[in-house]
């Protein structure tokens, strides 16, 4: 597979951009722990993506995304900030898509496509 055409990848993360510059157009008022939540977990959505496009050979990235995706999700709960309906909507439709798109081209491509391999230390 050629760099940057996978679309999965560019889904993934316009999804991740969209989490991180979310607090410019949500309401976070009050709930500090939901701004940075969607900033850090949506670039770490966006910097995983990136290397997914750079090199489609690395099985792992796909994963990452997939990880920061269920973060994404339970973190309306797990930091209170689920009254604030835009920004935990945000959280869970962007983490959903992170998860699916990540998680499953990871399971797909990971064992069964030819050329593509873990992170070998």
């Amino acid at each position: 597979m050629r760099p940057w055409t996978r679309l999965q990848d560019w889904a993934t993360l316009i999804a991740g951009l969209f989490a991180a510059l979310s607090p410019i157009w949500v309401s976070t008022t009050g709930q500090r722990d939901g701004y940075w939540a969607l900033i850090i977990l949506g670039a770490l959505i966006v910097v995983s993506s990136l290397f997914s496009l750079g090199m489609p050979a690395v099985a792992a990235t796909e994963w990452l995304a997939a990880l920061f995706g269920v973060l994404l999700f339970v973190a309306p709960w797990v930091l209170s900030y689920t009254d604030r309906v835009g920004a935990s909507w945000t959280s869970w439709v962007v983490g959903a898509i992170a998860v699916v798109l990540g998680g499953f081209t990871g399971y797909s491509l990971s064992g069964n496509r030819p050329g593509r391999q873990a992170i070998q230390h």
